[in-house]
C-alpha cells in the first residue's frame, strides 16, 4: 500500500506543477466539511444519500413543518386567525409528540398557550 501512496503523491505534484489543478470549479472557495463523526460508520453512507435526495424522518419533517408555522404565526395581524394557527400547530405538535417512540418526556415538544403568546406579542 505505501508504494502505491507513494506513486499517487509523486503524480499529484506533477499534476500541480503542470497547473492542471489551478482553474478547477469551486476554486479558492472555502470547503463545505460536514461533520459525521456522531454517526456510526456503518450508517454514514446511506445518511449521506438520504440527505442529498432531501429526505427527511417523518419526525424530522413535522418539526420543520411546526417551527414554520410559528414563524407565519407572528406575521398574522388578526387575532382570530392567530388562535386558529396555534391550534393547528398544538394538533401538529400532539402529533409529533406521539410519534415519539418511548423516547423520554424531556424531547417532547411543548404546545403554544395561547394567553402566553398573546402576552409576547403585546410586548413586542
Amino acid at each position: 500500500m505505501l508504494g502505491f501512496q507513494k506513486i499517487i503523491e509523486k503524480r499529484i505534484k506533477e499534476a500541480q506543477k503542470r497547473g492542471e489543478f489551478d482553474e478547477l470549479p469551486g476554486s479558492g472557495e472555502p470547503l463545505n466539511v460536514e461533520d459525521d463523526s456522531h454517526v456510526p460508520e456503518d450508517l454514514r453512507l446511506a445518511y449521506k444519500i438520504l440527505k442529498n435526495a432531501d429526505c427527511l424522518p417523518p419526525e424530522l419533517a413535522l418539526k420543520k413543518e411546526i417551527r414554520q408555522m410559528e414563524d407565519m404565526l407572528e406575521k398574522i395581524p388578526d387575532e382570530k386567525e392567530k388562535y386558529r394557527q396555534i391550534k393547528r400547530i398544538n394538533y401538529k405538535i400532539l402529533q409529533l409528540n406521539m410519534m415519539g417512540r418511548g423516547s423520554s418526556p424531556l424531547l417532547a415538544e411543548t404546545e403554544i398557550y395561547y394567553g402566553k403568546l398573546v402576552d409576547k406579542m403585546a410586548q413586542k
